[in-house]
């Protein structure tokens, strides 16, 4: 709507939620925060700098090199020529089909595995994975980098895919609040990571839930490198990266030499602990797995870890696991030891018990809705069968043709010669992104729909200008959230961008695709009959959302999908009868020892958790190496996103490393410094935050800082994944392992 002052008001939706736009004589001139919203981040505050930003990617470019002789090796570096429209198409979609005939559909790669968008129909994932299908195919991805590993081992140990697990097997905020006495957070549960979630969210409500739990008394326990990953007011327990297993394995061994096992609830709902026990009190190994063995693994004293065990049985306690934990080597472990954990206390099922993982890492998780289906834009199947771990990309491109190993199968890796990406920046999740520049000379061609020129984009060899969010029509719906909203095209686009949508479609016309991939629909006919589907099926569950010119007209509505009963916990009908309500593991039960991880034989990945020291951490640190890096996300962004108008704020770059006070002084650093962190993988510039709040030996560099130029011997930016390890977690998940990393840091002016 229109003030009188020429400034149009609307609402509109985003991975960090809905807020306000204001648009004046067809720019974005403002935003507020959504007045439903509790509390509303302040990340839409940089859109309108970052939609006018003059990073944005103006016309089709091409790769100078490429062009003029399909050279591979100037990725990054190269100039780029600017090409009419369908010049640029033209070149694209004979590159495809040169490919696709020459190699088939397995040389190409669709990247993209991607966060769901706000906006429904222009998904860039949903639309460049139709269009790679309606040509033939490509190699997928599996997981993601978030949860990758996750995704691989949970459903051996619950027999559920993870990604069902958290939405619909875990305990809401509601739940929480009326039945946990005691909340024992390994990695913590950070209401700055629940700023977001996939496809949106409105209310952000962690930091008030933990405000009523404080307000009841209920201990909350963080368990974590640092203080600040749990909200103020939490009691913190320090512990060092990569030792929680460890540190779970000692609060078990408590339970069973004390005679605080649940071994009702272990007879009835799981099955294995007999293979389990004798390695957890050291009759298979001579060493017990008790608080004295793990204190000086993990940090935490050993009296703390009987204190805290001794507590946990006797209340009403609920384990939780954020997703960091198997971001790193071994990351199976720690998710697989707190589920074995929870059952040994015997609450799992019962309202504000057992285990949950994610709290607090998407704002998503936590909320009890009833589901509503639709609003999908077919991807299609896809014809290719050739599916990677989403995190072995480099190695892909490294090692064409050689065997690899993920979660019982022997795979072998496809030779890709065409890489097509939309929606994502490998540059910013991937990890030792130097590495990764050399691998990504391999290809024969990349292209790379995007609105910013991201280290993705000046790495490809043709880049084609989308639009923003702001710049198109669409609906905006989460199944992690209430909120339905239309998303009206706030601006023309900016330079010459289009919509995946388009983009595709001309692709595929080309290629004589175009009535497979549009279905004969211009984008404006899809949006409302995937609205009218989305519509229909919600009548079918007993809801009524508006028709879409009724949405269109009240730009939002709150949907009655909430289900706030204080005793909902999925769990319980198995818990009641775990005959009737078995699970979907082999044996129906829980699965403490898993017969068929065992038949796999991986000695990184064995039958039952174990405690297994990581390559990199403070057990193995050197001279040379001696600090632990952790990578968490920015508290001002998702990921990568916006980056380039938050990097113009004065003194936001480098990105500040925080240090604790103990390792500051012995190298002579100052708050505020200027440093170097580096270790034989790379180096990062960076700023000092020198703070009591994070373990010692500990530091920490969130992610999100674009990746630089190659050829400096430094990231001037701040990326910590110049600093990590490509490896896998362990043959079973193949997940990154981000958190797994030695570095040093130094002052700047004292670095060689």
């Amino acid at each position: 709507m229109a003030d009188g002052s020429g400034i149009e008001t609307k609402v509109t939706s985003s991975h960090w939620g809905a807020f306000e736009v204001d648009v004046e004589n067809g720019r974005i001139v403002a935003t507020r925060p959504f007045a439903h919203d509790p509390n509303p981040p302040r990340i839409p505050d940089i859109i309108p700098q970052a939609v006018y930003h003059h990073t944005r990617v103006a016309r089709p470019s091409v790769r100078r090199g490429w062009l003029t002789s399909r050279d591979r090796t100037g990725r990054g570096s190269d100039a780029f020529v600017e090409l009419p429209w369908d010049e640029a198409l033209d070149i694209a979609a004979k590159e495809l089909d040169r490919v696709r005939k020459a190699y088939g559909n397995e040389a190409i790669f669709g990247g993209s595995y991607g966060w769901s968008s706000a906006g429904r129909f222009h998904h860039a994932q949903s639309q460049v994975h139709r269009f790679l299908n309606s040509i033939g195919g490509y190699v997928a991805s599996f997981g993601s980098y978030s949860t990758g590993c996750a995704q691989a081992i949970m459903p051996h140990v619950f027999g559920v895919d993870f990604l069902k697990l958290l939405y619909e097997h875990q305990d809401g905020w509601h739940t929480i609040n009326e039945h946990t006495d005691t909340l024992v957070m390994f990695g913590g549960i950070n209401p700055k990571n629940a700023q977001v979630s996939m496809g949106g969210i409105t209310e952000h409500e962690t930091a008030t839930w933990f405000d009523r739990f404080a307000a009841k008394g209920m201990r909350c326990v963080n368990i974590a490198p640092q203080r600040v990953d749990a909200p103020e007011g939490c009691e913190w327990l320090p512990v060092r990266p990569g030792s929680d297993t460890a540190l779970m394995l000692a609060l078990a061994h408590v339970l069973e030499s004390e005679g605080l096992t649940d071994h009702d609830f272990i007879d009835r709902c799981t099955t294995g602990f007999e293979r389990f026990r004798p390695y957890l009190m050291g009759e298979t190994d001579g060493q017990p797995k008790s608080p004295d063995w793990a204190a000086p693994i993990c940090g935490v004293p050993a009296g703390t870890i009987r204190e805290l065990a001794r507590r946990m049985a006797a209340t009403r306690t609920l384990i939780t696991v954020a997703w960091s934990l198997q971001r790193a080597e071994h990351g199976e472990q720690p998710y697989w030891m707190s589920a074995v954990l929870a059952a040994m206390l015997g609450q799992i099922g019962l309202p504000g018990g057992g285990v949950g993982y994610g709290y607090g890492a998407i704002g998503g998780v936590g909320k009890s809705l009833i589901g509503l289906r639709g609003m999908t834009f077919s991807q299609f199947e896809n014809p290719v069968k050739k599916v990677i771990p989403v995190a072995r990309i480099g190695d892909m491109l490294r090692h064409p043709g050689q065997p690899y190993d993920f979660n019982g199968r022997r795979e072998t890796y496809p030779d890709i010669r065409l890489i097509y990406w939309a929606g994502g920046n490998p540059y910013h999740h991937h990890q030792d992104l130097n590495a990764l520049h050399e691998a990504w000379q391999q290809p024969e061609c990349v292209i790379v729909n995007e609105p910013w020129w991201t280290a993705t984009a000046k790495r490809a060899d043709i880049v084609f200008p989308a639009t923003t969010p702001y710049e198109r029509e669409d609906i905006g719906r989460s199944n992690m959230d209430d909120y339905l909203f239309h998303m009206p095209q706030l601006i023309p686009p900016v330079g010459e961008a289009r919509d995946d949508y388009a983009i595709f479609a001309a692709l595929a016309e080309r290629m004589d695709a175009g009535e497979t991939f549009t279905g004969g629909l211009t984008a404006q006919e899809w949006i409302p009959r995937l609205y009218e589907d989305y519509r229909r099926l919600a009548a079918e569950a007993g809801v009524e959302v508006p028709d879409f010119e009724g949405l269109k007209h009240q730009n939002w509505v709150r949907l009655p999908i909430r289900d706030n009963t204080p005793n909902r916990t999925l769990f319980a009908p198995f818990r009641e009868n775990p005959d009737d309500a078995a699970l979907g593991t082999p044996s129906g039960r829980i699965e403490i020892f898993s017969d068929r991880i065992d038949g796999f034989g991986y000695d990184d990945c064995p039958g039952h958790p174990v405690w297994l020291p990581p390559t990199e951490w403070l057990g193995t640190a050197t001279p040379q190496a001696p600090l632990h890096l952790v990578s968490p996300q920015p508290g001002d962004k998702l990921h990568s996103q916006l980056e380039s108008a938050l990097a113009d704020q004065p003194g936001a770059r480098p990105e500040r490393v925080v240090i604790h006070p103990d390792d500051a002084v012995a190298r002579g650093i100052a708050d505020g410094d200027l440093v170097r962190v580096f270790n034989a993988r790379g180096a990062a510039r960076a700023r000092a935050l020198v703070s009591d709040g994070i373990t010692p030996g500990v530091v920490a560099l969130p992610t999100g800082a674009w990746y630089g130029d190659p050829g400096s011997n430094i990231d001037p930016h701040g990326n910590p994944n110049v600093l990590t390890r490509d490896k896998g977690t362990s043959r079973l998940g193949q997940g990154c392992s981000a958190h797994t990393a030695l570095v040093e840091v130094s002052r700047a002016d004292a670095a060689g």
